[in-house]
């Protein structure tokens, strides 16, 4: 990252005009999460949703990925999960159906068709899910378990459904003209915005807990008492110096990748030579970025949510919901005192879901066959490997080798907040628990990398005229 070049690039009137249009976008995304959506008094349905959400590690972790969007009820809350979805499906056919193949090697042509069939699957794939958030308020309203009622009608659910939907609907096609923008991918950029905008939350409540001073305050070598609460001080300390260590493993795995040298025949054609070049062909050791993360999480979190919905219903199975809640639910410090085995299914098959999703992604963003033949087709060849047939092997076989330790390495950084919770039950201390801040800080860090990339990139593009 050169900051000199960035530095001089924020002169040249485009490179202002992108960097404006992008960061109004986003203002206008954190507007949107703050209009509530027209179904009930605004203050009543915000106690009701403060209750669902805390009832529920799933609502949490939604509320953090639409940025509070939840919490206040807002026309964005279904959030960018339709579109993401919708992406993954047609990814996952495009693999499986040979026209669909064939369409997107076909240019840019071919994959603005099948961007737009994906913008049309993400519209129902709102439709249901705002559908499922209206009835989950709805049962836990009726279930009485939250404070107030909701008295609609049926029109005024159809209203509730649309503008949630339209949201979706927009919030997607805000991303979309970020990305147009070329600094950044606007999809990943709205999800870091979104988790971005809860910091101020956490340090109010880091900065409330530390200044609680009502069981004592820190004795400095018994000179001097600072006005903080020793414990919380230290856990804060804690916590912070282990998530500097965390961040610069995280960037380094995030930028680690193995460089395999491509070697391009020489050919003569009449009075002119060309090829006989070498280049690189560079194969991360997390291709598949946080995907993992986010689908390992929210595949963690429906079995507790379906739980918080079954003890809603009173025909249901009510020791099966209140099993979901309690094996599926995050730990924190204060159930791993309990010494209950069940607590630890939660980690485990958090740590296996990543390793599962890491290997499933990157099979589909890495085409071992595709660039095998892009080589071949291009004159080009790896050292000591034949072309065709075994050169797809030798890269099947390194990409696997790699994501059998990038797997591990990324699930190892999911649990430990996990582990950092057992740590304080051990010693006897009930932090909060800081499992969704590491799943946030791997967002941030790799959206933020990726962003800082293109940003150099478009840099280095406006200021070439400076090099001449």
């Amino acid at each position: 990252m050169n900051w000199r070049t960035v530095l001089r690039s924020l002169k040249n009137r485009d490179m202002q005009k992108r960097l404006g249009i992008v960061f109004g976008l986003i203002i206008a995304f954190r507007f949107l999460a703050h209009i509530p959506v027209p179904l009930a008094e605004p203050t009543k349905l915000k106690t009701i949703i403060d209750n669902v959400i805390n009832s529920s590690d799933f609502g949490g972790f939604l509320n953090l990925m639409s940025g509070g969007a939840l919490g206040q009820m807002s026309i964005v809350l279904v959030g960018l999960s339709p579109f993401i979805t919708a992406s993954i499906i047609t990814q996952l056919l495009t693999k499986a159906i040979p026209r669909l193949e064939e369409l997107h090697k076909d240019g840019e042509s071919g994959r603005r068709k099948i961007n737009q069939w994906t913008r049309i699957i993400s519209v129902p794939l709102a439709v249901v899910q705002s559908v499922a958030f209206i009835y989950i308020l709805r049962q836990s309203v009726l279930a009485g378990s939250t404070a107030g009622t909701v008295s609609t009608s049926p029109m005024e659910w159809v209203v509730a459904v649309t503008a949630m939907t339209a949201g979706s609907v927009l919030l997607m096609w805000l991303g979309e003209l970020i990305t147009e923008q070329g600094i950044g991918n606007g999809i990943s950029l709205v999800i870091f915005a979104g988790i971005v905008s809860q910091l101020p939350t956490t340090f109010r409540t880091m900065i409330s807990s530390l200044t609680d001073t009502s069981a004592g305050k820190l004795n400095v070598f018994n000179w001097f008492e600072l006005p903080v609460n020793p414990t919380s001080f230290w856990v804060i300390l804690g916590i912070m110096a282990l998530g500097i260590i965390i961040l610069y493993f995280l960037v380094k795995i995030n930028e680690a990748q193995r460089i395999i040298t491509v070697n391009y025949a020489k050919r003569v054609g009449g009075n002119t030579s060309y090829g006989g070049i070498k280049s690189i062909l560079p194969v991360k050791l997390i291709a598949a970025g946080v995907i993992p993360i986010i689908f390992a999480v929210a595949f963690l979190s429906l079995p507790a949510f379906v739980g918080q919905v079954m003890k809603a219903m009173p025909n249901a199975d009510q020791s099966l919901a209140a099993n979901l809640i309690k094996w599926f639910q995050t730990p924190t410090a204060a159930s791993f005192a309990t010494n209950d085995w069940g607590v630890a299914i939660y980690p485990v098959a958090y740590f296996l879901l990543v390793i599962a999703f890491t290997y499933f992604y990157t099979g589909i963003v890495f085409n071992a066959n595709e660039i095998a033949e892009n080589l071949q087709k291009q004159g080009g060849f790896i050292e000591g490997v034949r072309p065709g047939l075994q050169t797809e092997k030798y890269l099947a076989q390194t990409v696997n080798r790699l994501i059998l330790f990038g797997s591990i390495a990324l699930g190892f950084i999911a649990v430990m907040p996990f582990i950092i919770d057992y740590i304080f039950a051990r010693i006897g201390i009930n932090a909060a628990n800081i499992s969704i801040g590491g799943t946030g800080l791997l967002i941030v860090v790799a959206v933020g990398l990726e962003t800082l990339r293109q940003i150099n990139s478009r840099a280095l593009m406006v200021t070439y005229d400076d090099y001449k």
